[in-house]
């Protein structure tokens, strides 16, 4: 057997690689500001998603003959695209505004160095490449009087957490403020316990942190109820508590990142309630900027509606009517004027465009009072997805035969072939043709006592039938057989989600309805099975699956006889984080308009429950003709379902 080079020299190849790795990164990052340059002449869209799948396509296969695996590079490439969309947006944005360019700005945050206000605005800066010049304030009426007043040139304010939703106060201050948003970013926040070096988890009788940190680590907190919570302005006031506190009993809740600054160690980490959790920020100055036409851009604006029925939703309606998409919809008190709100709306859109000016002027005509509250680029970057087919890294013999494309006019789900929409009839459940229905999921298993007291409470919330998932916990005819007579009992109808051949061949004779999950989108064996029963079926979409890879899966099954089919929207995984599911609600819209199909939305995979409600609403608005909601236990979600269903 050969010797193996010495360890010491194979990490210093490995090391002069990733030297020159970094170079020629480096490299390419310059050279995508040339391909800025040309688009700023031409005025052409800042991405070409047909330019970037052709690469990815070609890079994929030429990864294979080097023996890397497709997703590998797949992860890898959509990290480097999307560090030049952001890189040329940040060129081109500068261009279009020439007086704000400074080689320094000073930056008014919440808290001190190490908050997470304060990392928000260095990345931001960084990217810009630009010097920071920190402005540490109390308050987020504290940031926005820095800024009014001149004393700083933007300020950073928290809008949202996807672990604790909409930050209200924000919301309260932008009522009131002069200053324009004009820009956003979004960070991961991962909260740590922080100590100093040598104090003992058992030692801790007091943890320090800002309101929104308790709130998102209350599962960990509760595991300690004997710890003493005190409530600070920042996660920077925290940690400096605990580096002034003259012994070892006390802790904080901050960044790993954050706390080094204070020579504060991570004693645990990991403590919010979601591993996924992010905070989105926007950026505010005292003059709007301009955002050229070919970036992706948010408009945000204000406005208070009539006092009249369906006011709010004949406002939402003009953005349909201009194909506009809208990504957020929040609420507020109007102070002083008691059960009146004023809503907040972010839509994709550029205020320079002729549809969102537009429909900016019927929403004038509409509601009571309208402010633009700016136009910004939009920071987040939706990776160029590839068919699973694409994907495929086995043997030719072993591969699935692709999903044959058929020309557009013959697609058995599009417009063209069928212009009236499609209705699922199943019993007293309609889906579809204007008919909006209201779907309970529960997480297999689960016995049947339980089950009758749950179907109970979810009949007199307005839900019309039950969605049993994850068959193969409780593959079982008998049991599942109970369950659908329980079901019954309760007037309601028995969905069940089937992900393999056997759970099907039980399933078909005991269920309602049927919804094939996303993970057997591509398999068209199962596409078949669905197609040749006589029983309505829901497709639900890959969470890596493109638009057309899902409607030409649903022609499959059309073409195989079955007409009572139905899409379902889950969420989509991106290439940066794939282990975040998050709901496409442009892809509803573009399907929608595309296809005859009936879409129902099944928010359960995606959506914590802090934004339900919005997201709930925001589904209804934008014409899906279902949702489904995932059981919880103790939670009544009457109120939402009796909303949606009187939502005009």
């Amino acid at each position: 057997m050969q010797k193996p080079p010495e360890l010491s020299q194979t990490r210093e190849q490995i090391t002069a690689l990733d030297k020159s790795l970094l170079a020629l990164l480096s490299q390419r990052r310059q050279l995508s500001l040339n391909v800025a340059r040309s688009k700023e002449v031409d005025v052409r869209p800042i991405r070409d998603t047909q330019r970037e799948k052709e690469l990815l396509e070609r890079l994929v296969q030429q990864g294979r003959d080097q023996g890397l695996d497709a997703h590998f590079v797949i992860s890898l490439y959509q990290s480097i695209i999307e560090d030049s969309v952001l890189f040329q947006q940040t060129y081109l944005h500068g261009r279009a505004n020439p007086d704000t360019q400074k080689q320094q700005y000073t930056v008014a945050y919440l808290g001190a160095r190490g908050s997470y206000s304060y990392l928000a605005a260095s990345r931001y800066c960084s990217r810009r490449q630009v010097e920071m010049l920190d402005f540490g304030c109390k308050s987020f009426d504290d940031i926005v009087n820095a800024v009014e007043s001149g004393h700083a040139d933007y300020g950073f304010l928290p809008i949202e957490n996807t672990s604790s939703g909409s930050i209200n106060e924000v919301y309260d201050v932008l009522q009131h403020t002069t200053l324009s948003i004009v820009g956003e970013t979004t960070i991961e926040v991962s909260h740590c316990l922080l100590t100093k070096p040598n104090s003992k988890l058992s030692d801790i009788e007091t943890i320090y942190a800002h309101p929104q940190p308790i709130s998102q680590c209350s599962r960990y907190l509760s595991q300690h109820p004997h710890i003493k919570l005190e409530y600070c302005s920042s996660s920077a006031e925290a940690m400096t508590k605990v580096v002034e506190a003259d012994n070892n009993t006390v802790a904080a809740i901050g960044s790993a990142e954050g706390g080094a600054l204070y020579q504060l160690i991570a004693m645990e980490q990991g403590l919010a309630n979601q591993k996924i959790n992010q905070s989105r920020f926007i950026v505010v100055a005292r003059k709007a900027s301009a955002v050229p036409s070919q970036l992706p851009a948010k408009t945000t604006l204000i406005m208070a509606t009539g006092q009249k029925p369906g006011a709010l939703v004949e406002a939402l309606l003009v953005l349909k009517a201009h194909n506009l998409n809208m990504s957020k919809l929040e609420s507020r008190p109007i102070p002083g004027t008691p059960w009146e709100e004023m809503f907040y709306l972010d839509i994709d859109g550029n205020l320079a465009t002729t549809e969102v000016q537009q429909a900016i002027k019927e929403l004038e005509r509409l509601t009571r009072f309208i402010k633009v509250l700016g136009c910004y680029p939009c920071e987040t970057v939706k990776p160029t997805q590839l068919s699973q087919a694409q994907l495929l890294i086995e043997p030719g013999s072993s591969k699935q035969e692709p999903i044959k494309t058929v020309p557009y006019s013959q697609a058995k789900h599009s417009r063209d072939y069928k212009s009236q929409d499609t209705q699922l009839f199943c019993q007293h459940l309609q889906i579809g043709a204007g008919q909006f229905s209201a779907l309970q999921q529960i997480n297999l298993p689960i016995d049947n006592t339980e089950l009758a007291t749950q179907a109970k409470h979810i009949k007199e919330s307005g839900f019309q039938a039950i969605v049993l998932n994850d068959l193969k916990q409780q593959l079982n005819e008998q049991q599942l057989k109970q369950h659908a007579q329980v079901i019954e009992q309760a007037g309601l109808l028995c969905v069940m989600q089937i992900d393999q051949e056997q759970e099907f061949i039980i399933a078909s004779q005991l269920a309602d309805m049927l919804i094939l999950s996303g993970k057997q989108m591509y398999n068209p064996d199962m596409l078949t099975l669905i197609g040749s029963v006589n029983l309505p079926v829901i497709l639900e979409r890959n969470t890596m699956a493109s638009i057309d890879d899902w409607l030409q899966a649903a022609d499959t099954v059309l073409s195989h006889g079955n007409q009572q089919l139905g899409l379902c929207e889950s969420g989509v995984r991106s290439f940066t984080h794939p282990e975040q599911l998050s709901l496409d609600l442009a892809g509803l819209v573009e399907v929608k308009s595309r296809s005859h199909l009936p879409v129902i939305v099944n928010t359960s995979f995606s959506i914590n429950a802090a934004l339900l409600n919005t997201h709930a609403n925001a589904v209804k608005q934008l014409n899906a003709d279902g949702i489904i909601l995932l059981h919880q236990d103790g939670v009544s979600q009457a109120e939402i379902i009796h909303g949606l269903y009187q939502a005009k």
